[in-house]
């Protein structure tokens, strides 16, 4: 016992030092943007002990290239392929089916290199907005499927929509069919023990990325995997903002409707969708040979004539891809620019790009929701959108119910719809995929849509921003410090 006070009297004593060394650690040994580590510093000055286990929870990145060692040598199965086609595109010979991929040449040709990003030209898209919808089709895709069913995503509840989707996969198990199940380790914490029982029984194989240690208590905050993927025998692919769970389908009162926007792919695009599966398969289960699901390649050849790039990018990855290729369009954009986003936390160049855009006449224009599921988040993204008024730039709330839609609209081609929201953390600390699409159709559905949501939404204006009360000033303040961390 007294050795116990002997040793908490020294650390008491000695705080101040251990504090000291805390910080030169997070100075020399990370790299790190400059607000976050002042951030850093300054929890480990006001908090002295608590906050070195703060950091431990939600900022320590120093075993990040020993965790990733193994998952970055998995990705570079597919760099060959992109390889090939950026030659082919930067001398000229490859092939456009559409003169208007010309105007995107330098986007594409910088997903190839950020992330190795195949583009596939011969797509068919089916957007959906509505859960119900969404889920309806998806259910039915795994209920017709014939060989396989690779399904990841964030959050998997066993509620009713979940036990509806996994009622489907496991029936599909017990046909015989490859059934893969992978959720996030902290985002599937609402996954039962039965519903893993349940499908593990009926031959389904599941793993969690990034699983907590005990029971559902995990301490990795971050790096979590916030992607949402399905692929059916290689030929369907669903990709988008919505999770599993009763609330995508508005049945929780606390959100009302879910205002979400999916997709399913039908074209060579799903085999970039399947590869990104597998990696996070391997990296997450067994090491496995992928050649086995390229069975399919052939019936993905003309379903249509809609240009999709997977992009992904995480805290494994050399550069923000997805963030990059957000940048891209709305630097490149001339006529307009339209976001949705449940969290608004640009980094420097996004809140510079949109203002830079903003006053140079582009329609530029930001969708957030009113009903905030984080309220710091909220609070940070109202100060930003502040910021952004004076340059032209109009902003909303989604008065209707929880906007949780995760698209970017650039003029009348470009599009992008996937998981990462508008803010540090998709860009940096979580696990993401985007399709970036260029088709007018596809662009021109988005924009109609965006534009009839503004009929449930409230404009921001510069008055009633500036007139808005000391305690909301107060609140957008000290949100906004936190930044760097939400």
């Amino acid at each position: 016992m007294n050795s116990v006070v002997n040793v908490l009297v020294w650390l008491f004593r000695n705080i101040i030092w251990i504090n000291i060394g805390l910080a030169g650690v997070i100075v020399f040994f990370e790299r790190r943007n400059p607000k976050s580590t002042w951030l850093w510093l300054m929890v480990l000055t006001f908090l002295p002990g608590l906050g070195f286990i703060i950091y431990l929870v939600l900022g320590k990145d120093l075993s990040k290239e020993k965790i990733f060692h193994e998952k970055k040598i998995e990705d570079l199965l597919i760099e060959d392929l992109a390889k090939l086609q950026k030659r082919s595109i930067t001398k000229g010979r490859y092939n456009y089916k559409n003169s208007r991929y010309l105007e995107y040449d330098n986007l594409i040709k910088m997903h190839l290199n950020n992330s190795q990003s195949l583009l596939s030209q011969n797509n068919n898209v089916k957007l959906y907005f509505d859960g119900n919808e969404k889920f309806d089709a998806l259910i039915n895709s795994i209920e017709n499927a014939e060989e396989y069913i690779l399904l990841q995503y964030y959050i998997i509840k066993s509620d009713g929509l979940g036990m509806r989707v996994i009622d489907a996969l496991c029936k599909k198990a017990e046909e015989g069919l490859d059934v893969k199940v992978l959720y996030d380790g902290m985002g599937g914490r609402a996954l039962s023990k039965e519903a893993i029982s349940k499908m593990k029984e009926s031959g389904v194989k599941i793993a969690a990325f990034f699983p907590p240690f005990a029971d559902k208590l995990t301490l990795r905050i971050n790096y979590r995997n916030h992607r949402k993927i399905c692929v059916i025998d290689g030929i369907e692919g669903y990709i988008g903002g919505f999770n599993i769970g009763d609330e995508y389908i508005g049945l929780y009162k606390k959100f009302g409707y879910w205002r979400d926007t999916h997709i399913k792919i039908k074209g060579s695009a799903v085999l970039s969708l399947q590869s990104r599966f597998l990696l996070d398969w391997r990296f997450s289960a067994e090491i496995e040979d992928p050649s086995i699901y390229r069975n399919n390649i052939a019936y993905t050849e003309d379903e249509g004539d809609v240009g999709i790039q997977i992009v992904s990018s995480g805290p494994d990855s050399i550069w923000p891809s997805i963030k990059d290729g957000y940048l891209k369009m709305i630097s490149q954009a001339k006529d307009k620019i339209y976001i949705e986003t449940p969290y608004f936390i640009p980094d420097d160049s996004i809140l510079e790009a949109l203002r830079i855009a903003g006053l140079s006449g582009v329609d530029v224009r930001i969708m957030i929701p009113n009903k905030p599921d984080h309220l710091f988040v909220y609070w940070a993204s109202l100060s930003y959108i502040g910021e952004l008024l004076d340059a032209g730039v109009k902003c909303y709330t989604y008065e209707k119910g929880f906007l949780h839609s995760k698209v970017v609209i650039a003029d009348d081609f470009v599009s992008s719809i996937g998981t990462a929201n508008m803010d540090i953390r998709s860009f940096e600390l979580n696990f993401e995929v985007n399709a970036f699409l260029y088709d007018i159709e596809v662009n021109n559905q988005l924009t109609n849509k965006f534009i009839d949501d503004l009929v449930y939404c409230k404009e921001i204006t510069i008055d009633g921003y500036k007139n808005r009360s000391n305690m909301v000033k107060i609140k957008e303040s000290f949100s906004r410090l936190l930044s760097p961390i939400l």
